[in-house]
């Protein structure tokens, strides 16, 4: 692959050789060693157009600890907030002899749009309601690190499906490895047609949760939706919240992931 720009079309043998690597990239920082030669000469600028704080850092500091040159750029210190183009922008940066560009950008499609625009590989950091393939690589990594498999498990995904990119991601990845997915929410936050990709949906969150062996819960999206898909957060958080006593339906080693931010209280709550 030239460029990472979703799990969509990703086979699920380069999914496994992803992780591999990853696994062998975290041995090397549990010994606390920080420095490598990958990646040395090429130069890694990540692209944000949203606000970010995990994806951001990890990107930039895998960069450096491969040993790239890395560089940042967002939307309020770019040339954008003076009227030009996002391909404008790449194109320029293109010329500058980059090697890859981490892009995340609130239009479905943006990654995919850049990387026909410039010459260096394009990684999709998160677009729009799209995708997010790294997040679902490593939701990946953390359930066969903590379970030695993905293949047979049951995975329960909660709460605002339709706005989560990490949710369709993690979708296509899971079920191309093995995985049961089921999905839970409110009727007007989950999408149509999901059951063509091979998952099961419910509104009962309790019935989602039943024998999973991975419990994914998902932050309600305020900024890419409007008002009224539910009556208050308060009731969102009460009736489709996960908290002890719903986890109590999974196996006994089940995991809980959530891919952050998250609004404790809400989409995670102790009762």
């Amino acid at each position: 692959m030239k460029h990472l720009l979703g799990l969509k079309d990703v086979s699920a043998d380069e999914i496994k050789n992803i992780l591999d690597t990853a696994e062998i990239m975290k041995k090397r920082l549990d010994e606390d060693i920080k420095k490598f030669d990958e990646l040395k000469g090429k130069s890694v600028i990540t692209v944000f157009f949203e606000n970010s704080t995990r994806t951001r850092l990890s990107f930039e500091l895998a960069s450096k600890y491969l040993g790239a040159n890395a560089a940042n750029i967002t939307s309020t210190g770019s040339s954008v907030a003076k009227g030009e183009t996002l391909i404008d922008t790449v194109k320029t940066i293109n010329m500058m002899a980059a090697d890859i560009l981490v892009v995340r950008h609130s239009s479905s499609g943006a990654p995919k749009l850049v990387s026909e625009n410039v010459d260096c590989s394009v990684v999709n950091a998160g677009d729009g309601m799209n995708e997010h393939p790294t997040q679902a690589l490593l939701d990946m990594l953390t359930i066969r690190e903590k379970k030695g498999t993905i293949s047979g498990l049951k995975v329960a995904i909660i709460g605002d499906v339709k706005h989560s990119r990490v949710a369709r991601s993690n979708i296509y990845g899971l079920k191309k490895m093995g995985a049961e997915v089921v999905l839970a929410g409110p009727a007007t936050l989950l999408p149509s047609q999901l059951e063509e990709l091979g998952v099961r949906v419910y509104t009962d969150v309790e019935k989602a949760i039943d024998g999973a062996d991975v419990v994914m819960g998902l932050r309600i999206q305020l900024e890419r939706q409007r008002a009224g898909n539910f009556p208050t957060v308060r009731e969102y958080s009460k009736l489709f919240g996960v908290n002890e006593e719903r986890l109590r339906l999974a196996k006994p080693d089940a995991i809980l992931l959530h891919p952050g931010p998250v609004n404790r209280g809400v989409s995670l709550r102790a009762k």
